[in-house]
């Protein structure tokens, strides 16, 4: 018998080649004053700009451009707030990756209200409910990794003394559409295709693993680990692959719609931290440590919850992520592990020296780890096994 379980809203989806070019009229049938958020360049700069500016225009669409550069900061949702106020817009679409997304969503639940996202910011300030309104939003995703075009959280991050990541979160940001056009990847370098992939896939492993995990997700997450599969390494190294760039964006839009819904694990608990102390983009903090994280949470759960049943689950993934259905489930497990760390690899993912982190810095990386991601691991770590995972991919760093 199926678990009990509630699913939150969803957007409505328009996913395939070529649906960027509904933008423009699904951005009409809200008003005819758009807030445009992009990336600073990337976009603007790219082959599908021109097209999108010439069908705003063709509907008569006043945009109004605003540019993220870097991961969104909440001086400067704030600052965004302010001066777009007053100027009567009714809609907020973003096109780019998490971070034009992340801010895009933002924007668009602070715009009616005015007030400082501070306010709202889980584990920051007060922690108010948001009583909304937010205006509609319209996201799409021009890289497969956050599936934030999916999910009710806006991530946002400050840097230096005080440094951290979190999430504004309600359910009224969830955006009204998601265009999800994988034509949109065929831009992406080599190294984003991977720190991105290797997010997406995380967030699908972790979505199936989540204390919080139902029946709903389990088969969307499972779905999106096997497009993942078939699709990571051939985007990585073709993005001319049509077939692999679909592959990517559905399970990237997959593994959005179950991170929303069940939660995510200790790889998103240690990605917070590294990437608030550390200039690490979030894609790559995950994609580098997957493996580790997987690694350590099976030696955790056979030691000291042999009978946990996410234990079978992980051999459940093993076989899929490697083909062999004949497995085991310790076999499957050790090749679980064995396949991400091959695609660790194989994906050129960088150990945590490139960015400045030393072992020394593993203690205050892992006391800043157990926020909101943390709470839904299969299993509760100690801080010497979270440790472990950050140390199996420095000592990879060392050893190099």
């Amino acid at each position: 018998m199926a678990r009990d379980f509630a699913i939150a809203r969803l957007p409505r989806i328009e996913f395939g080649a070529g649906v960027r070019h509904r933008l423009p009229a699904l951005a009409a049938g809200f008003g005819r004053r758009v807030l445009l958020v992009t990336g600073s360049r990337s976009l603007l700069q790219g082959p599908f700009w021109p097209e999108l500016e010439a069908g705003f225009a063709a509907q008569g669409l006043d945009v109004i451009g605003h540019r993220i550069s870097g991961e969104p900061s909440p001086e400067g949702i704030d600052a965004a707030v302010q001066r777009y106020r007053g100027r009567n817009v009714s809609v907020v679409v973003a096109i780019g990756g998490g971070s034009a997304l992340d801010a895009g969503k933002a924007i668009a639940g602070l715009l009616l209200p005015g007030n400082t996202v501070l306010d709202h910011l889980e584990g920051v300030g007060p922690e108010r409910p948001y009583r909304g309104p937010a205006l509609p939003f319209i996201a799409a995703p021009t890289t497969a990794g956050t599936g934030s075009e999916a999910t009710k959280n806006a991530v946002l991050s400050t840097h230096g003394s005080g440094a951290y990541k979190k999430s504004f979160r309600d359910e009224r940001l969830v955006p009204e559409h998601a265009v999800v056009d994988p034509d949109f990847l065929a831009t992406c370098a080599p190294g984003v295709i991977a720190g991105n992939g290797m997010d997406a896939l995380t967030q699908l492993l972790e979505s199936y693993l989540s204390l919080r995990a139902n029946p709903f997700c389990d088969a969307l997450a499972l779905d999106g680990m096997a497009h993942a599969r078939d699709s990571l390494l051939a985007l990585y190294r073709d993005p001319g692959n049509a077939t692999a760039r679909a592959g990517m964006a559905y399970a990237s839009l997959l593994s959005g719609i179950t991170l929303a819904q069940t939660g995510l694990g200790s790889v998103h608990g240690l990605a917070a931290p590294l990437g608030a102390f550390f200039p690490i983009p979030h894609g790559v903090a995950c994609g580098t440590l997957v493996a580790a994280a997987t690694a350590v949470n099976i030696r955790a759960l056979s030691e000291r919850d042999p009978g946990h049943p996410a234990l079978a689950r992980y051999a459940v993934v093993g076989r899929l992520l490697t083909g062999r259905d004949s497995l085991d489930d310790g076999d499957a497990r050790a090749a679980l592990v064995e396949r991400l760390e091959a695609w660790t690899g194989l994906l050129d993912l960088p150990t945590l020296d490139r960015f400045g982190i030393t072992a020394g810095d593993h203690p205050r990386i892992v006391a800043n780890s157990r926020g909101s991601s943390m709470k839904t691991n299969p299993i509760v770590l100690q801080d010497a096994e979270v440790a472990a995972i950050l140390e199996a991919r420095q000592a990879a760093a060392d050893a190099g």
